[in-house]
């Protein structure tokens, strides 16, 4: 069987159907008919104006509303302790915006003062939202710094999702998982992290269409709002030891430093106080909410255990992402065909969010595009997100808890806290061993079963192995691998 060719300028190419191509969507749709039938030619007849990038923005449209909805009570009756736990609506905007002296026009990082523990441009994006409240009660400006930057994250999130469907390759219904993902439903609105999954995700396109440098300005702008975007330039590395092709390294991981660093100095150099406070307080800080450490440290105490203190946290920590990313660089050495460059993202950021310091719940985010674009099934998909949305309510209970010590029907007990943690640890395992299955065995592999090699890898696609630590057995050719 020959390797799809790409379509030549000008010309649809044929898309694939989720009601043909995933069991679970194809069982769904018995109550509507059935699966699209086998005469049909998705992406090559004109589909009039219900295309799949509308289709894809009106799902996050309406997914965007379900998530500002389900913030109803603390907007309609303010952001108080513990009342926002048990109503589930918790949000980083409304306590940030009024003890970090941002109410009071402290603008992050560069005002007198100011300690401000997030990156540079979400400073930037926390300040200028500021200037947009209008006057009155710090109630009042606090919620309309809350809608503010919701219907911000509301853009983003489409924007997110066009860069998922737009990847190269014959699979743009992926982008429906990010665009309906209950975890970006119930936690995209608590922090400003979906800014650095949407950079990234277009730095990801970018690459895919072999334009490292602008791939690394994206990634280093993404790196400048959160830090983990950074962790795919070694994805790309292993690719790159994979394959012998360093130039998409070098220009990639050269265009983001510059960007990281030209968007950074402004800010170092007006208030270095205000710049280093954030690397100050990630390295100093001890275990945190929904981390490995932190539950630990629950369970010690209850069995008198010694806990962890966070120079010991911090240790664990780096030793254990190091194993992982070891694990990691094994696999993409010497599986049998090169990994693709959105597996081997999602093993990395997977790996850092199982042995990070902290879990916040937002941090779901950031797998979502990662995973719609390395594994997109939809049974593991859901299962996985029911898992995370069990979390997600278990934290807020806890805290609750830990706030008020109020009355015990809306309370949440240790044991059962520290369960939520291990099951959402246990769900992302999962899915790492099964991308890590489809590595080894391509014939599981959503992407490559309908014989594309790499659509996402970029300079990477088709290319050969020049690197592969098996003995006995030769680096497969493009050719040889597109039988695969």
């Amino acid at each position: 069987m020959h390797q799809t060719q790409p379509p030549e300028s000008g010309r649809r190419s044929r898309i694939v159907v989720p009601s043909r191509s995933d069991v679970l969507l194809r069982n769904f749709t018995e109550v509507l008919g059935g699966p699209l039938g086998k005469r049909s030619e998705p992406g090559l007849v004109s589909p009039g104006i219900f295309t799949v990038e509308r289709i894809l923005i009106v799902l996050t449209a309406v997914a965007a509303l379900v998530g500002i909805l389900l913030k109803g009570y603390c907007r309609a009756n303010g952001w108080e302790t513990p009342t926002q736990f048990y109503a589930t609506c918790y949000s980083d905007f409304p306590e940030l915006f009024r003890n970090r002296g941002i109410a009071e026009g402290t603008f992050p990082i560069l005002g007198r003062g100011s300690q401000f523990e997030y990156p540079v441009l979400i400073a930037l994006i926390a300040g200028v939202t500021s200037w947009l409240v209008p006057g009155g009660d710090i109630d009042a400006r606090a919620l309309a710094y809350f809608d503010i930057n919701v219907l911000l994250l509301a853009a983003v999130a489409m924007a997110t999702v066009l860069a998922v469907a737009r990847m190269p390759g014959r699979r743009p219904w992926d982008a429906a998982m990010v665009a309906v993902a209950p975890g970006l439903v119930l936690a995209g609105t608590i922090n400003w992290d979906l800014w650095a999954a949407c950079l990234l995700a277009w730095g990801m396109y970018f690459f895919a269409r072999n334009r490292p440098l602008a791939a690394g300005v994206l990634i280093g702008l993404g790196t400048a709002t959160k830090l983990y975007p950074l962790l795919v330039l070694g994805a790309i590395l292993l690719l790159a030891i994979r394959t012998g092709r360093w130039r998409p390294l070098v220009a990639t991981a050269g265009s983001t430093g510059a960007t990281w660093l030209l968007v950074n100095l402004p800010f170092a150099a007006a208030n270095p106080a205000g710049w280093t406070y954030f690397f100050q307080y990630s390295a100093e800080r001890g275990a945190g909410y929904s981390s490995a450490w932190f539950a630990y440290d629950l369970v010690a105490g209850r069995l008198g255990w010694s806990r962890l203190g966070a120079d010991s946290v911090s240790v664990l920590s780096a030793v254990c992402f190091a194993a992982a990313c070891l694990a990691i660089a094994a696999v993409a050495l010497t599986a049998p065909r090169r990994p693709r460059l959105a597996q081997l993202a999602f093993l990395v950021v997977a790996a850092f969010i199982l042995t990070s310091k902290v879990y916040s719940p937002q941090y779901v985010v950031w797998l979502v595009p990662l995973l719609a674009l390395a594994r997109p099934r939809w049974r593991d998909f859901l299962i996985w997100q029911g898992i995370e949305g069990l979390h997600w309510a278990a934290i807020w209970m806890y805290l609750g808890q830990v706030t008020s010590a109020g009355s015990s029907q809306h309370n949440l007990d240790m044991p059962y806290y520290v369960l939520a943690v291990a099951a959402h640890m246990f769900a992302v395992g999962y899915l790492m061993v099964r991308v890590t299955w489809d590595i080894y065995d391509p014939s599981y592999d959503p992407i490559r079963r309908h014989h594309l090699d790499d659509p996402h890898g970029g300079p990477f696609a088709n290319a050969p192995d020049r690197i592969l630590l098996r003995a006995g057995r030769p680096p497969l050719s493009p050719k040889a691998s597109s039988h695969a």
